[in-house]
């Protein structure tokens, strides 16, 4: 507001007239400065029920340095302890899922990494950790078992073995089965029209049963092939050889020499009972010699 300011004087002095001046008054004044203290007074309000709110909710809510509720932060991510509203929601979230899988509808799951699902007791430990990686499939539990859908269990893995209760197990690949160590099975079959071998490349291939081994081929030739020696060792039994016609083409002729020069070979000789003898040889025949062995 702009105020013209007069000076007056007495009758009988000679002050001179000054000249107008221009008086300025700095702030608020009026109705202007009652709004202003209003509006801070109202932000102050404000921010006292900001603040109220805030410890209420602190105080509600249970926030802690560890956690919140029945939440925990830990390095592992969220730890959930004890019964809450949390609870009661996954729960109903579960029944939600349950219901949308029943309706056919697919149950999907999807990380940029990977998808890990831990099972823990009661104090907090995981005792279950299933790990869906890019690459690789992992389960970290006691036990792991696949079942079918009558409950037959069709696939067991535990610390002491893995237990395969289908009736029928098939090895695809082009190698078939590789086993590092001993197999334990009471039957090995290939599939029809396919041959079975078993084999063992770089080491021995060992077939262990107390009560005998028994090979059959009821269509076909058994063939023994070696590059050293076969053996065939019997401790307390016999060898029999039960069948129409035994041969040994490969064994070594000798020639006619002088009598009583055996040239390092042997006869072979045969007992009526089928026992297998060996006679020094000679010019002619000395089985006849050996006949006691046969007694």
């Amino acid at each position: 507001m702009v105020r013209e300011q007069y000076t007056t004087t007495t009758p009988g002095t000679s002050l001179e007239r000054p000249k107008n001046e221009y008086v300025y008054k700095i702030g608020i004044y009026g109705w202007r400065k009652r709004c202003l203290y209003l509006f801070v007074l109202l932000l102050l309000i404000i921010l006292v029920v900001n603040f109220s709110l805030t410890i209420w909710i602190l105080k509600v809510m249970w926030f802690s340095p560890t956690g919140m509720g029945h939440l925990r932060v830990t390095k592992e991510g969220l730890q959930h302890v004890g019964f809450s509203l949390f609870t009661i929601l996954i729960i109903l979230l579960n029944l939600f899922f349950f219901f949308s899988i029943l309706q056919d509808s697919s149950l999907l799951l999807q990380s940029t990494h990977n998808v890990t699902v831990n099972a823990r007791n009661s104090h907090g430990e995981v005792t279950g950790r299933l790990n869906v990686g890019p690459k690789m499939v992992e389960f970290h539990s006691q036990q792991f078992q696949i079942n079918s859908k009558d409950g037959k269990p069709l696939f067991t893995v535990d610390e002491n073995e893995v237990v395969i209760g289908t009736d029928k197990l098939r090895v695809t690949g082009p190698e078939g089965a590789l086993f590092e160590h001993s197999v334990e099975t009471p039957l090995v079959k290939a599939e029809a029209f396919k041959q079975l071998r078993l084999e063992s490349p770089t080491r021995s291939l060992s077939m262990d049963a107390p009560r005998g081994i028994n090979i059959k081929a009821q269509a076909g030739n058994i063939e023994a092939l070696s590059q050293m020696d076969i053996k065939l060792h019997s401790s307390d039994g016999v060898l029999l050889l039960d069948a129409e016609t035994v041969r040994l083409p490969k064994l070594p002729e000798g020639t006619r020499g002088s009598s009583g020069i055996s040239q390092g070979l042997y006869e072979i000789c045969v007992c009526p009972d089928g026992k297998l003898y060996l006679s020094v040889a000679g010019v002619g025949s000395t089985c006849q010699e050996y006949s006691r062995v046969c007694q």
